[in-house]
């Protein structure tokens, strides 16, 4: 659970660049709060110029260039704002992402077996890209609060007490409501973050062991579970969204009505002559503006809740203590195991009960024994990834807890029992350990292991790509592979975790062959299972004593191979994002179309929505034009009464917002939510059909990301874009045929303004962020298969020495 803090000390220890860039968030906030008071007279000038005084449009020139003006400088100082946040929440993101990983690797295969890959998949792509909005949103919010609220009422303070009162008095309860957002809403994220969690691990399982499902007639129960998660994931989500949607209600309400209480005041006093039309406008101007960085705060934290509740999780891993290792430099002898008993955290019994016995040098000895006697288990003690709870392993004359565990497994080839295969060329797994080492030694290891014939036969030899853990190749394939990376790592001690299971017999006795080669004049601890490995041992060792064990592996499991995004979806689900490789017809318009036409059993909520978003907004331009027209009549002096019906209309547009907004808020979110429940279920059971056959080029971090991540990003389409832009459309078109009854020349400048604004400006972003989302969205799925090939192959990586490097890889995915 994490506590609320306007910001969180441990990114500006993590991520360095947080520093620089909260220094330009208040440097930007400063030059805007400026350019927000020089508006604010500027508007005011204009208006009692042309109201009171009467002037043209050429004697008020000076002050409507000005005003000009002042709106570009506050487009700009935006822009530079968000310019900052993204190059900011950039550099943040990799470094944390890049920690995360280097962190994971680092707690080795002994922690990564404790944990479910999906999970910290998720994790590192979509619980650190969640930090988008802390650093777009939240922290430029937060430097505007800090700042424009004291500038705006040092220029109160200097024309108006009475006003600067009424907001010094009213401003302090925003701060109080924005901690009870986050008193009342931590707990919720946090659930809602680990529902998000467990519905990447159990995804990820799930699309991994599809076949095998699809075989047993279990692949179709799935989508109850899937639809069950994704379920709970929304009522979570909502529980959430009602208790932030109800302190932001009470936030709007208090800023709505305080304002207008201010409009009011300065309507009474224009009334009887205590004021100038000047100063009531500038005060009129500038008191929504006191108020509204701290609304928004209280909004934009909500937006950041998710990625502070990822953070909490990324900053346990970066805070979890690391193994001890030894500094003793490796000794020559033999390897012995003394007394050694395991048991795993949480185990009411040992994998392992002392256990004795010695491999001498140049010596093969064969591990016997039933399933769960622990064999697996004593290679993982040999490897380092594993501590004995009992007993000891001597290399040498040396404890194995007191050697440098690098330099020791810098002497190790291992093969275990499901070798892992990365998605690369063939070459680049066998020279996962030697990644130097010329093509002719590539091939010498090949013919070696036996695998020369049938890579030759590939149409890339030893160039072919594979798929995900090597998908496309047969078991006896794999394990020659496998055979043949540790023929080319050439280390002096070699353990192999029964290479022949799941082998049909003419191609175990070619592994044991190869097996019979590679044991030549080493060091040699051997799994064995089946008998046919036997003959290749001096000597066997049979254990009978253990009840379970636990092999350190991560949650590797089958997987596939890479495909387009819009093969990993349904024909009638629509690809999020946009998908490189689809025909043009379908990348824009069609997809659209489709993400549209999901809609179909949430559209009378989508209206609903749609008309409490435009009364909201609505009740806005209302409460803005009615304390404009309240204060420019009370200028004149009219009777009281005539004012009446203006101030009632000030309160019940200020109440009205708030209630409507709140009301848009929660319809929206539920259909919306419901409609990505809906797709991810539907994604699923595309897979379903696929499956096997067409699945084998589909990689599983990829289907993670279009499952959890680009699913959820299509409620910004929704909830960002379509709703707001239909309220605004609505709201627009009722203002502008309202401003030209009245005033036909204002009428049209108002709605070249809007159309300018409206159309023109989203139609140039929405082709910016269309061309950045297409390459965003394949990047987003090349990065979860990196993270999911690291995670899942952090042993042998860490055994191999080639951890580092794949590790930067990822990061640089």
């Amino acid at each position: 659970m994490f506590h609320v803090k306007p910001i969180d000390s441990r990114l500006l220890h993590y991520a360095r660049a947080t520093r620089l860039f909260l220094m330009a968030v208040v440097g930007l906030g400063a030059l805007g709060a400026g350019l927000v008071i020089a508006q604010a007279m500027l508007i005011a000038q204009v208006v009692v110029g042309a109201f009171q005084h009467r002037m043209t449009v050429g004697e008020l020139r000076t002050p409507l260039l000005l005003l000009v003006a002042v709106a570009c400088g506050r487009a700009l100082v935006s822009w530079l704002t968000e310019l900052a946040a993204h190059r900011a929440s950039a550099a943040v993101k990799s470094e944390l992402r890049g920690r995360l990983l280097d962190r994971a690797a680092a707690l080795g295969p002994g922690w990564l077996s404790g944990q479910r890959t999906g999970s910290l998949v998720a994790l590192a792509t979509r619980g650190v890209d969640a930090l988008d909005d802390y650093f777009s949103r939240y922290l430029p919010q937060l430097g505007l609060a800090v700042v424009v609220p004291v500038a705006v009422l040092a220029r109160v303070v200097t024309e108006d007490w009475v006003s600067a009162a009424i907001i010094v008095g009213t401003l302090p309860l925003v701060p109080v409501f924005m901690m009870l957002i986050g008193w009342a809403t931590q707990s919720h994220m946090d659930r809602q973050w680990r529902l998000l969690s467990r519905l990447s691990g159990h995804f990820l399982d799930v699309v991994a062991g599809l076949p095998t499902l699809k075989v047993f007639g279990r692949a179709k129960a799935q989508a109850a579970s899937i639809r069950r998660i994704t379920g709970e994931y929304r009522r979570a989500t909502m529980r959430t969204l009602r208790i932030a949607f109800l302190s932001s209600f009470a936030l709007e309400l208090l800023a709505t009505l305080s304002v207008a209480l201010v409009a009011v005041t300065i309507g009474m006093r224009l009334v009887s002559g205590e004021m100038d039309l000047y100063i009531g406008l500038v005060i009129l101007v500038l008191a929504p503006e006191a108020y509204l960085p701290l609304r928004q705060v209280g909004a934009q934290y909500h937006a950041a809740a998710e990625g502070l509740a990822a953070a909490e999780e990324i900053f346990a891993v970066l805070e979890t203590p690391l193994p001890e290792s030894g500094t003793a430099a490796v000794s020559s002898g033999a390897l012995a195991f003394e007394s050694v008993s395991v048991r795993y955290p949480g185990r009411s019994v040992d994998a392992v009960t002392k256990v004795s016995f010695a491999v001498r040098p140049g010596e093969t000895v064969a591990l016997v024994g039933p399933s769960g006697a622990g064999k697996s288990t004593l290679l993982n003690v040999l490897l380092g990834f594993v501590r004995p709870t009992g007993g000891r392993v001597r290399v040498g004359s040396a404890d194995l807890a007191d050697l440098d565990l690098e330099q020791w497994r810098s002497l190790i080839a291992w093969v275990p029992q499901r070798p892992h295969l990365y998605a690369g060329t063939i070459a680049e797994n066998v020279r996962l350990a030697r990644p130097d080492a010329d093509e002719s030694a590539v091939r010498g290891a090949l013919a070696d292991a036996g695998a020369l014939e049938f890579v030759d036969a590939l149409p890339g030899g030893a160039e072919t790509v594979l798929g995900e853990d090597g998908a496309g190749l047969s078991a006896g394939q794999r394990q020659r592979l496998a055979l043949a990376r540790a023929f080319l790592a050439d280390r002096p001690v070699l353990l192999l975790d029964e290479p022949t299971a799941a082998l049909d017999g003419a191609t175990e006795a070619e592994v044991v062959e190869a097996v019979r080669r590679l044991s030549a004049a080493r060091t040699v601890l051997l799994v064995v299972h089946r008998p046919a490995l036997l003959g290749v041992a001096d000597r066997v060792v049979r254990l009978d004593g253990a009840e379970s064990s636990e092999p350190v592996r991560g949650a590797v499991v089958p997987a596939s191979r890479p495909a387009s995004p819009a093969e990993a979806v349904p024909e009638d689900v629509p690809v999020p994002g946009g998908a490189p490789g689809n025909e043009p017809g379908r990348r824009a318009g069609s997809v659209l179309a489709r993400v549209r036409a999901m809609s179909g059993p949430r559209r009378g909520r989508l209206a609903l929505a749609l008309l409490l978003g435009s009364l909201a907004l609505g009740s806005a331009v209302g409460l803005m034009a009615t304390s404009g027209w309240l204060i420019s009549r009370a200028s004149q002096h009219p009777p009281v009464l005539y004012l009446m019906v203006a101030v009632t209309a000030t309160r019940a547009f200020g109440i009205g917002r708030a209630v409507f907004r709140y009301a848009e808020r929660l319809v929206s979110h539920d259909a919306v939510l419901r409609m990505l429940a809906d797709t991810r279920v539907a994604v699923y059971r595309r897979l379903e059909r696929l499956a096997p056959a067409g699945l084998h080029r589909l990689r599983r971090g990829d289907l993670l990301t279009r499952l959890v991540a680009d699913v959820d990003a299509l409620q910004d389409y929704w909830l960002r874009w379509l709703l707001p832009a239909g309220a605004a459309l609505t709201v627009s078109v009722a203002s502008v045929a309202f401003t030209t009854w009245l005033l036909p020349e204002a009428g049209a400048v108002l709605a070249a303004g809007l159309l300018a604004a409206g159309a023109g400006v989203p139609l140039v972003t929405g082709a910016v962020a269309r061309r950045a989302e297409r390459r965003l969205a394949p990047a987003r799925g090349a990065l979860a298969t990196r993270v999911t090939d690291l995670l899942t192959g952090t042993a042998e990586l860490t055994v191999a020495g080639a951890l580092p490097a794949r590790a930067a890889e990822a990061r640089l995915a």
